[in-house]
């Protein structure tokens, strides 16, 4: 489909349905309490009642876009300055060289090198659930590929896919699973056993689904920029502070608890000495930088973007009510059945709420008194939840790092979803199964 509509124009599509929606479904909401100790907002369970509101105006539709790029204000900080930083090294012809290297050893063994790639995002997303920052990697990661005859849709399914179900099946996503437990009120890391296990199972499939797709599509490999060229020590040296830099914030996120800002420091930091080094006057170190931040513009304007969808609806206050209609009827049918149900029900509400962390502090305080209720173990009911939303981020226009990398891969959003979709099922009918031995082995 040539004229399909791109990124922005898809995502303004769907701040106007979720408009729509407003005017559809009845406005209601949850009580809330503050938890003095945690200073954490908290829903209060079985306190659901509808309301009477106005619809919003066409003006605060509109406002609603300036409003959300501006809440994603850290997230397209970190996007700008890594990806200006990335674009900079890639001047100082550091990455080229690495890539010349790492292309003359993997020579023949270019499913060897998608392999790793699949493995390390993996293992990224299982870690620190990485996502947004796989942005300013995309032109990187696509011109890798290009050299191993590899297409844009398989690069980004390795890293970005692998990264999302490394997210999803982590028994130690920070912002995923940890976060649940914490609402549901579980030691947190308990059960990690069996979704380490799970996540194994998963993990492999996923690679043998990658390895039958690329077999069946390989690119032309281009010869651009490919010299026998080893590293000079200049080229050595930003690579060497590169990976540091990476060790750096991968301790920051998770010892020290990090945010988009620290990591935004680093690696602003890492741009200047970077330029410094390939031997760039500070003047032409700033305006190869600005040059980079020119590149991330657009997926910037997608991140603030998609978050305008989840931010019409909640101002619209029918999120509360499309929770409310998605799990209230599970206590109506038997414990395993609704295990699998809850995780087809948070794969629907992932689209209006494409944070899962946040999608966790609404809905376990709710889900927590329901599984208790019908004899579902908290941990079942956790698992449905990061199972079921989390995958889900592989797929949803709501989900601004997904529709900014497609873009930056030239990918339109139809033909994403014709190709993650099966892969997509697959790792969700893993998870139901999965859940399913968890209710009976009585995993708790």
């Amino acid at each position: 489909m040539k004229n399909f509509p791109n990124a922005f124009v898809i995502i303004l599509y769907f701040i106007l349905f979720a408009w729509i929606l407003t005017f559809i479904i009845p406005k209601g909401n949850y009580q809330r309490e503050l938890n003095t100790e945690t200073n954490r907002t908290t829903v209060i369970a079985n306190s659901y009642e509808q309301m009477d509101a106005p619809h919003l105006s066409v003006f605060q539709v509109l406002l609603a876009i300036p409003k959300g790029i501006a809440d994603r204000a850290d997230l397209i900080v970190l996007i700008l300055i890594l990806g200006g930083c990335f674009y900079l090294i890639e001047k100082t012809g550091a990455l080229n060289q690495g890539l010349n290297q790492l292309i003359t050893v993997l020579k023949g063994k270019e499913l060897l090198a998608l392999i790793i790639i699949c493995i390390l995002f993996l293992f990224g997303g299982f870690a620190i659930a990485i996502q947004e920052e796989i942005i300013a990697m995309t032109p990187v990661l696509l011109l890798f590929g290009r050299t191993l005859g590899y297409n844009p849709s398989a690069m980004i399914y390795s890293s970005f896919g692998s990264a999302v179900v490394g997210s999803a099946f982590s028994p130690f996503n920070p912002f995923g699973v940890i976060i649940a437990q914490k609402e549901a009120e579980i030691e947190l890391l308990s059960g990690s056993e069996f979704r380490l296990i799970v996540f194994l199972i998963a993990s492999i499939v996923w690679i043998i689904y990658i390895v039958k797709y690329v077999s069946k599509n390989r690119a032309d490999k281009s010869v651009a920029n490919i010299e026998a060229e080893k590293l000079s020590i200049r080229s050595k040296s930003i690579l060497t502070l590169l990976a540091i830099t990476f060790g750096i914030v991968t301790y920051g996120l998770i010892q020290l608890s990090w945010g988009f800002n620290e990591m935004s420091a680093c690696f602003f930091a890492l741009a200047l000495v970077s330029g410094s080094i390939a031997g760039f006057s500070f003047n032409k170190t700033t305006e190869v930088y600005i040059d980079g931040f020119k590149e991330m513009i657009f997926a910037c304007i997608i991140i603030g973007l998609a978050n305008c969808i989840s931010l019409v609806l909640k101002e619209g206050l029918i999120v509360d009510s499309i929770i409310h209609a998605l799990f209230a009827p599970l206590k109506n049918v038997p414990s395993n059945i609704s295990a699998v149900l809850m995780m087809i029900s948070h794969s629907i509400l992932h689209f209006p709420i494409p944070s899962y962390s946040g999608q966790a502090i609404l809905t376990m305080p709710i889900l927590t008194p329901l599984s208790d209720l019908i004899g579902l173990s908290r941990q079942v009911t956790v698992l449905a939840y990061q199972y079921g939303a989390i995958m889900m981020d592989a797929v949803i226009p709501t989900n601004g790092a997904l529709m900014a990398i497609i873009a930056l891969g030239g990918i339109k959003y139809n033909q994403w979803i014709s190709f993650i979709i099966k892969p997509t099922l697959l790792m969700l009918c893993i998870a139901a199964v999965a859940i399913l031995v968890a209710v009976q082995i009585g995993y708790n």
